[in-house]
């Protein structure tokens, strides 16, 4: 027995299929522009401070992003008072990624190139493999720990421990803080996973980034000081677009994409996030993109596409 469809019904399936598509080739325009976005971003980042300290830095541009986010979420009529069973996270994002990871990567930039920043940065996932097998236990599978293994081959290569001054404590430093920034947005991630959301995460986002934003005011005073900045066009263009692109639409823009693709492919869209800031530290700092760079860049990202991938026996 067949049953019949009518062609009201078919119209309307395929209006919302073509709806569907629409959104999808719009949300991977999207995620390509993310990526550009914060890629450029670092450069930002380290040219600014030629004019400001590090923690001031963050500091300058998360709190008018947050500023930004609320009046964004209450012209939507998306802001809402956190419950307290969302308490943890905004407090471990706004701490751990906002404060912990934006941090230390930017006092570790004034030691390092950008370039190699972004993919010590960016190893992000491989540290959430072990800890959401120890914490979460999700399955540490011969696929991940194969693409963990082929990761951290990438982060020796690219610290080059032989070849390293160890002498010089400015190097050693710059390369454990953008590693413990790693780490710490790693431990984001893993309880991020574990908890239980009440509130929508692009509600929760103003008032993680209020937490941040006010922590690293009050680390900004209390580690470098009152600043003292002479503010030109150059340096309110920096900050400007650090704050409004780098912070405000990039979030945005991450959770529009976030809702319309599948989470396997952001996450393997953003592993462009890299390649983008190396190719801009090269073009717009001048920074040498040497062989062992480029195949450490290349090792940590195929080691994070054989990590975070299942396999079909783990989908």
């Amino acid at each position: 027995m067949t049953t019949s469809v009518s062609p009201s019904a078919e119209k309307s399936s395929q209006a919302s299929l073509l709806v569907e598509q629409t959104r999808r080739r719009r949300a991977i325009v999207l995620l390509v522009l993310l990526v550009i976005a914060w890629g450029f971003n670092w450069v930002i980042a380290k040219m600014s401070l030629q004019y400001v300290t590090p923690v001031w830095v963050t500091a300058l541009r998360l709190l008018p992003a947050c500023a930004l986010f609320f009046v964004l979420c209450l012209a939507t009529g998306r802001l809402r008072v956190p419950v307290k069973a969302d308490l943890p996270v905004i407090f471990s994002v706004g701490l751990l990624h906002m404060v912990g990871f934006s941090v230390l990567v930017s006092v570790g930039l004034q030691y390092l190139p950008a370039g190699k920043s972004i993919v010590l940065a960016y190893t992000s996932p491989l540290w959430v493999l072990p800890a959401a097998w120890f914490f979460l236990r999700e399955p540490l599978t011969l696929r991940r720990l194969l693409g963990l293994l082929i990761g951290l081959s990438g982060i020796v290569l690219i610290m080059q421990p032989g070849q390293m001054d160890w002498s010089d404590s400015n190097i050693v430093l710059g390369h454990a803080l953008v590693l413990a920034a790693a780490l710490f947005w790693a431990i984001s991630i893993v309880y991020g996973r574990a908890h239980k959301w009440v509130t929508p995460p692009f509600s929760l986002l103003p008032w993680q980034m209020l937490v941040g934003g006010l922590v690293q005011l009050a680390l900004a005073w209390i580690i470098e000081g009152v600043p003292h900045i002479e503010w030109s066009l150059e340096l309110f263009l920096l900050i400007g677009f650090n704050c409004l692109i780098g912070n405000g639409v990039a979030y945005w823009l991450m959770n529009l994409v976030s809702r319309d693709l599948p989470a396997g492919m952001v996450s393997m869209g953003l592993l462009g996030v890299p390649v983008i800031g190396l190719l801009c530290a090269s073009v717009f700092l001048g920074e040498t993109l040497g062989v062992p760079l480029l195949i450490s860049a290349a090792l940590i990202i195929v080691g994070i596409v054989l990590g975070t991938t299942a396999s079909k026996k783990h989908t």
